[in-house]
């Protein structure tokens, strides 16, 4: 590369895209139910990537590449899933938190993390056990089926608020770390 070329790149967002790729391919390693990077991946992009275009599309595409991952490895059902409206609605969440995810720009700290962590884990649970309860003929379409299907979801939320506290601090945690030691990094948004 010459000289005016590796000045002019910007390391930056393939950092925040390598960091969002990786948590996102965790998702192949084995893990309790809805212990996942999923909530913290699409905060951290809004968080950080200076074009909301790229703040969107990385977490979406990332997450798309595990799923896929996970379709050829477990096959059957998982497959069905890419037709479902839980999928859809999935990723509308997956976007909603990273629009979300903005409130933490240039104002990214550790109680400020914990508190869009728990909020998005929350937006999570609310959302996805709805589409069950919306999709699903295990629950009848009244406000009693819609109450079980919250009530179906509880035990998992753990799960979720761990794994998105988990993986948060991980991306949040390290990518201050490795702005500590990069300057290209310590901009607000790359």
């Amino acid at each position: 590369m010459n000289r005016a070329a590796s000045a002019s790149f910007a390391p930056g967002p393939l950092v925040l895209a390598g960091l969002i790729v990786v948590a996102a391919l965790s998702r192949l390693l084995p893990h309790p139910p809805n212990f996942s990077p999923v909530e913290a991946v699409a905060l951290f992009g809004g968080a950080y990537f200076a074009s909301r275009r790229w703040s969107l599309l990385v977490p979406l595409a990332a997450m798309l590449l595990s799923d896929l991952a996970l379709g050829l490895i477990h096959g059957g059902l998982y497959l069905d899933y890419f037709t479902s409206a839980g999928f859809w609605l999935q990723y509308a969440c997956i976007a909603l938190l990273t629009v979300f995810g903005f409130g933490l720009r240039g104002r990214v700290g550790g109680a400020r993390v914990l508190a869009y962590s728990l909020a998005g884990s929350s937006i999570f649970f609310l959302v996805t056990n709805f589409g069950a309860w919306l999709g699903s003929p295990m629950y009848p379409q009244t406000a009693g089926g819609l109450a079980s299907a919250y009530l179906a979801g509880i035990p998992f939320f753990q799960w979720t608020v761990l794994g998105t506290l988990f993986y948060a601090a991980l991306l949040f945690g390290g990518f201050a770390l490795l702005r500590e030691r990069m300057p290209a990094l310590r901009a607000q948004t790359v």
